[in-house]
């Protein structure tokens, strides 16, 4: 009877185990999709062979007016999430720590839709893995972190191995690559800065008040360079009365795209998430020849294929330094419990010997 109930305790927690990694597949297969949409749907409005709306100030204009105006919503009308009170967000903590965050966010929008006009899908995913590289240099320059040639060698193998992709692209144009590069480099920047501005301060946001408070200085950010470069081309072309089904499913597509952003870091990892971004990349690169029948070359792919095993490593590290991490806080967890329970026996026996004398 006792192996019976044991074998019936094992198969509950193995049937509960097995839930939650089916609930994480789930996430991430929400989360490829609605980033998979994104930008297909981005490329198919901005390029000028498909929809033919090459306006990426605006494009980026109207998401977020529409993620400000459901943030505003869910925060203060359905009230579905809390505002940070440990500390509150005062305009003074506005001003200096989510205004840079809100600029960069919309500098690296603008240069990475611009790109779109100019490159294929798969060539910007492509040079979309320099990310790590970015982020772990603007990092050392911040002294996020630290320094170490093994680091700095895997980060030369990435970037080697871009360059090769971007040796063998058939479609290559510079102005493209240099609207990416900047993109990667804000983004990068952004990342950096909300360590340094937000989470150092305490400071939690989740998507929905990231939105609340980011979307609409990012809105009046990109409002400045609308005016001078796209706004005159508009009144050219006569192109005020935009389709409302394209632009509003469109917008729709890139909310949900932070929500699934929440739910899966909130569910599994920020590590989770990079690592099916790798998947996802290399689903885009498949859809752009396959659909788009954008150019694929061998060189290409010999080329990301080095930059994605920098990547995986640069992964499988962080993950490392995770499980370290979280084995050193439970080891000092347990010394403080042991600690606690040395103090209370030490604390008994005087309260003992006390009373026998």
């Amino acid at each position: 009877m006792a192996k019976e109930a044991g074998g019936g305790g094992e198969g509950a927690l193995s049937e509960s185990v097995l839930r939650k990694v089916l609930i994480s597949y789930c996430y991430v297969a929400v989360w490829i999709f609605l980033s998979f949409t994104v930008i297909v749907y981005n490329k198919y409005i901005l390029d000028p062979k498909m929809y033919n709306w090459p306006f990426p100030i605006s494009l980026t204009m109207v998401h977020m007016a529409f993620c400000s105006s459901l943030a505003v919503a869910l925060v203060r009308v359905f009230r579905v999430v809390d505002l940070p009170t440990a500390p509150a967000m005062t305009p003074q903590l506005y001003y200096s720590s989510v205004l840079p965050i809100g600029a960069l966010y919309s500098l690296s929008l603008w240069f990475s839709n611009s790109a779109y006009i100019y490159l294929s899908v798969s060539f910007i995913q492509m040079l979309k893995a320099l990310m790590p590289v970015a982020v772990y240099s603007i990092g050392v320059l911040f002294k996020k972190e630290t320094f170490r040639s093994s680091a700095m060698l895997n980060m030369l193998s990435i970037s080697f191995g871009v360059a090769i992709a971007a040796y063998g692209e058939a479609r290559f144009d510079l102005r493209g690559v240099a609207l990416q590069l900047a993109a990667v480099a804000f983004e990068a920047t952004r990342l950096v800065l909300i360590q340094i501005l937000l989470t150092s301060k305490g400071i939690s946001l989740n998507p929905i008040t990231s939105l609340y408070y980011v979307a609409p200085c990012c809105l009046c950010f990109l409002f400045v360079p609308w005016v001078f470069v796209e706004l005159p081309r508009l009144r050219a072309v006569g192109m005020f009365e935009p389709d409302f089904f394209v632009f509003g499913t469109n917008s729709l597509c890139a909310f949900a795209l932070n929500l699934a952003v929440f739910l899966l870091v909130g569910k599994t990892s920020a590590l989770t998430m990079n690592v099916a971004g790798v998947v996802k990349d290399w689903l885009l690169i498949a859809f752009s020849w396959s659909v788009i029948r954008d150019t694929v070359t061998p060189i290409n792919l010999i080329g990301y294929g080095i930059a994605f095993l920098g990547v995986g490593y640069y992964n499988h590290v962080k993950l490392q330094a995770l499980k370290a991490k979280e084995a050193q806080k439970k080891l000092a967890q347990a010394d403080e419990e042991a600690g606690s329970l040395l103090q209370e026996r030490d604390s008994h026996g005087e309260r003992k010997a006390d009373t026998q004398s």
